[in-house]
């Protein structure tokens, strides 16, 4: 948990959830704060299994996970070419494509270009391409207003990503299974403080759209966790434009290790379904292993 990315502080809220329901589980639970010295306190706890309730990079983008490959320690969520691929927004969009889902158009392009000039037709987004939590999210609505100008932080490529209106769709897959859909209904952009603070957004689950678009959210879900090559727990993100049916109805990325926060999506929906929160981490521990 925790870790140097900039979802340090999701996963330390991640972890302390998982752990107190890992507990109440039955099962010795000890919590690490992954610094540096991250291979010797393997080494020294020499645990069972590791559940991996890191986010952002490092934690979710294969580099862990081949810590443990190495160190050959089983561990929950996805193996280390399908962490590392979904991270990478980008190439994620390249395999969605390949296999027929539905994306919005986008680029990558330098943050000097980004804040020299429109590098697409407003309106877009532009945001990291390789972090999650909608971290350093901007949405360029009108040409008039010019190019964004962009925080120091920002990494130096970037995704430009066509802006899709509408509702915000999410589901879950469990294993082999898509658990439901949930609409999530934010004042504004589903921004980091809409996804993680008290009150942030309100979740309709299951959502309440026409079965064509519920039965497609569950459809095109399912075959993203299976053709990223995901294992475990995903959720995979969508925009709907309902005005243009199905049509309007786009992915976003796929999340290898969704939050598991008192706010988090994914334990809403198992809960939805009748796996409990500490059901849900029981399993995710019992589905662990080297190899993924």
């Amino acid at each position: 948990m925790g870790g140097p990315s900039a979802e340090r502080e999701v996963s330390l809220s991640t972890g302390r959830e998982c752990a107190n329901a890992l507990r109440g589980e039955g099962f010795e639970v000890i919590e690490v704060d992954a610094g540096l010295d991250l291979p010797a306190r393997l080494a020294e706890i020499k645990p069972d299994v590791v559940f991996n309730a890191l986010h952002g990079r490092w934690g979710e983008d294969g580099c862990v996970q081949g810590l443990l490959e190495w160190l050959k320690i089983p561990y929950t969520h996805s193996g280390v070419l399908a962490s590392s691929l979904a991270m990478d927004k980008e190439r994620t969009k390249q395999v969605y494509r390949a296999h027929g889902l539905p994306v919005a158009d986008s680029l990558l392009a330098t943050k000097p270009e980004v804040e020299a000039s429109h590098v697409m037709a407003p309106p877009y987004v532009v945001k990291p391409y390789n972090e999650g939590s909608s971290v350093g999210v901007y949405i360029v609505h009108e040409a008039t207003n010019g190019p964004p100008s962009l925080n120091e932080d920002m990494p130096e490529t970037l995704m430009v990503e066509q802006y899709i209106p509408g509702r915000e769709l999410t589901v879950t897959v469990m294993a082999d299974r898509a658990l439901t859909v949930t609409d999530i209904v934010t004042d504004g952009w589903y921004d980091y403080h809409a996804k993680y603070a008290e009150g942030g957004s309100h979740h309709v689950v299951p959502a309440q759209v026409p079965p064509q678009i519920f039965d497609a959210c569950m459809d095109y879900a399912l075959r993203a966790h299976q053709v990223l090559g995901c294992r475990g727990l995903s959720r995979t993100d969508f925009r709907w434009d309902e005005a243009r049916g199905l049509d309007g109805l786009i992915l976003l990325e796929t999340n290898t290790q969704p939050g598991m926060t008192p706010t988090s999506l994914s334990p809403e929906q198992a809960e939805v379904m009748g796996t409990s929160f500490g059901a849900l981490c029981r399993w995710m521990v019992e589905d662990a292993s080297c190899n993924r």
